[in-house]
């Protein structure tokens, strides 16, 4: 059984780790969450570069025992305000477990040929798609005939991309990746429990 209330506990340190709008962060995701226990957790805070200023982001992945709740905060330069004061946007989004589609983790390992169970990968990639957002691929169709000169269309695939976060051991820590592999496991677990 998950201790619901530890596991809430070292959220809410690893977001104040951040040192990223801890406040913000938590209360937002707070809403999100409403009483519900919080089983598996997963914070990435990431930096980029816009301009000549830098941008900061996190995104919490929480685990309920029926929903996935994600939450975004965006930090806004000054010169995106009329006051010109920094602006901070915090967006959630609740899907529940049964929406969920897929859950894919793709693992990047040095010299696999000495991996071992328990090797942490140098890099993490998970995407989860629940349905809200697709991605279409099209190429033109081509036909093994090298003489034919017919139009064949177009074929393609489609893919639900709603979530894709890649973590490393170089920019982000082995904590993290181990965090994110961690929930990324928690995560199908209870979409398999769901489902049966």
């Amino acid at each position: 059984m998950v201790d619901t209330t530890l596991v809430a506990r070292s959220l809410r340190e690893d977001i104040e780790r951040t040192g990223y709008y801890p406040a913000l962060v938590a209360d937002s995701l707070g809403t999100a969450l409403g009483s519900e226990g919080l089983l598996a957790y997963a914070v990435h805070h990431e930096a980029t570069f816009d301009r000549e200023e830098l941008r900061r982001h996190i995104t919490v992945l929480a685990l309920t025992p029926t929903r996935l709740v994600v939450a975004h905060v965006d930090e806004h330069g000054a010169e995106d305000h009329p006051a010109h004061v920094t602006t901070a946007s915090a967006s959630t989004e609740a899907v529940r477990l049964e929406g969920v589609a897929s859950v894919v983790v793709t693992r990047v390992v040095a010299d696999p040929a000495s991996y071992k169970p328990e090797s942490l990968p140098t890099e993490a990639m998970l995407t989860i798609g629940w349905g809200a957002v697709s991605r279409i691929d099209l190429e033109p169709a081509s036909c093994p005939d090298p003489e034919c000169q017919a139009d064949h269309g177009f074929t393609g695939s489609s893919a639900n991309d709603d979530l894709s976060i890649r973590v490393s051991e170089a920019a982000d820590g082995a904590a993290i990746v181990s965090q994110f592999l961690t929930f990324a496991e928690a995560l199908s677990d209870a979409i398999a429990a769901r489902s049966s």
